[in-house]
């Protein structure tokens, strides 16, 4: 015998004994009655093999029993302790009823019924009733009351008034307003306009407090304002409003793009959105889009939506809209001026994307002429300059460019953006220029000449590299069109 199983036959295990039990009946149909014929047999011993075996069975199962036990308890702490956490952030990410400001987000998603929940509260109700003047088929015209609807956000509630945040053309020529809050006709108030700003499309009204219930008081919440540049593509999205004027709706989303930048066709100006597939159809408009931690990311807007197309929507972020929101809440406008509006005093020609491409030219206001003694003149434009910017807006075509003067007085300064051709290649360049002011001539010139007589072909790019075209950008068929403002 080889001296290793002479060591295992010296090992002593515990005695174990076995009670081997013979059950009168069978199966389930046995009852306490059968423990009577219970026998018992013979206590026998179990050999080396057999006590291992029983041994290993009972330390497995105490082991077994205690880990799944501590699994099922630490399942049952970590759920209850993650409910409590959510509903506590979130009740902070949603407001509180009467503040003036939000509280910052605990950084936690939280799901769309969630963020529908907590947050529908801040979203409002806007009823715009106006009156419009028609013409009939005899040439008399006629006053017509029409309605609209459409959405707003509560951005505060402070001095006795409750502050909310929808879109210009929402609002647009309101006879009266009335605010529906929280989708309840108990709650339904008049509101006046604040401040509005037809540029970008924002107008900031208020209902006064004293005209409130405190039950309607108490229902609404301040929404928490949110960084929308940080913002990505692929985030999820949600957005509440009163889509149709049917009363407040919820759909949720993804943002699509970023930074995208969308004309609208009868007005020419150009916004840089967050695009959604979130439906934001007619009456989402003011309305909000929220980020999944209850956040405020964009005022909806279905003027810019497209309804030949599906899963389109836009939105003004807020990194752009904020700061905006916070100079028509002290009861600043910036609306359009029709006398006294800023004159730059250049003559000039589109360049559409299609001559961009053509001309390896920036895309913009392509300037032909600086008048003597102008704006341009002083701030130093020249021929060939292409201007690409004013203020804050882009500017892709003349149209745009002469949209945008209006809405500053003669003798505002505002800065210039514009491209600027050296050495075969361009250069962005910003200035700042106080702007003349549009008298009855220049305006007239502006509107009414829209084709100026003048040399059929032109010369682009520097001198190097000049090259003789034989029509302006965007003439189309031949014509010149060389625009004055």
């Amino acid at each position: 015998m080889y001296e290793e199983d002479k060591k295992r036959e010296e090992v002593t295990l515990p005695e174990i004994t076995v009670e081997y039990v013979e059950e009168t009946g069978s199966g389930a149909n046995h009852d306490s009655r059968n423990t009577r014929g219970r026998k018992t047999g013979p206590r026998k011993k179990l050999g080396f093999i057999g006590k291992s075996l029983c041994a290993a069975v009972i330390i497995g199962g105490i082991s077994g029993g205690m880990v799944l036990g501590s699994f099922a308890l630490g399942s049952n702490i970590t759920g209850s302790a993650s409910a409590t956490t959510t509903s506590a952030a979130l009740s902070t990410v949603s407001g509180s009823s009467g503040s003036t400001g939000s509280s910052e987000s605990s950084g936690s998603s939280y799901s769309v019924s969630q963020i529908a929940s907590k947050c529908t509260s801040s979203v409002v109700a806007i009823t715009n009733k106006s009156v419009t003047e028609t013409q009939n088929m005899f040439g008399q015209n006629t006053m017509s009351e029409s309605e609209s609807a459409g959405s707003g956000v509560i951005i505060s509630q402070s001095g006795g008034k409750v502050y909310i945040v929808t879109n210009y053309h929402v609002i647009e020529d309101a006879e009266t307003l009335t605010v529906c809050f929280n989708d309840s006709k108990k709650y339904v108030y008049k509101a006046s306009v604040v401040g509005t700003d037809e540029e970008n499309d924002l107008a900031v009204i208020s209902v006064s407090t004293k005209s409130m219930s405190s039950a309607a008081l108490k229902s609404i919440t301040v929404a928490t304002i949110g960084d929308s540049s940080k913002s990505s593509v692929g985030d999820q999205v949600v957005a509440i409003g009163n889509a149709l004027g049917y009363g407040q709706s919820v759909t949720s989303g993804y943002i699509s793009a970023l930074n995208k930048e969308v004309t609208v066709s009868d007005s020419g100006t150009t916004q840089t959105l967050i695009q959604t597939d979130a439906a934001i159809n007619p009456g989402n408009s003011g309305g909000a889009l929220f980020n999944m931690q209850g956040e405020l990311i964009g005022i909806n807007s279905a003027k810019y939506s497209d309804t030949s197309v599906e899963g389109m929507g836009f939105a003004i972020p807020m990194s752009k809209a904020e700061s905006i929101i916070k100079n028509l809440m002290k009861g600043n406008s910036n609306a359009k001026l029709t006398n006294g509006y800023g004159y730059l005093g250049i003559y000039g020609q589109d360049v559409d994307s299609s001559d961009s491409e053509s001309y390896n030219i920036p895309q913009g206001v392509y300037v032909s002429q600086v008048l003597s003694g102008s704006a341009a003149e002083t701030a130093g434009l020249q021929k060939g300059d292409v201007i690409t910017g004013l203020g804050s807006k882009t500017i892709t075509s003349m149209s745009q460019l002469q949209s945008a003067l209006q809405y500053y007085k003669g003798g505002t300064k505002v800065k210039i953006t514009y491209c600027r051709s050296s050495n075969g290649s361009y250069s962005k360049k910003t200035v700042s220029v106080t702007l003349g002011t549009a008298s009855s001539s220049s305006s007239s010139s502006s509107s009414g000449n829209s084709s100026r007589s003048g040399s059929n072909s032109e010369t682009y790019g520097n001198s190097e590299n000049s090259r003789d075209y034989s029509q302006y950008f965007g003439s189309g068929q031949g014509s010149s069109q060389n625009y004055g403002y």
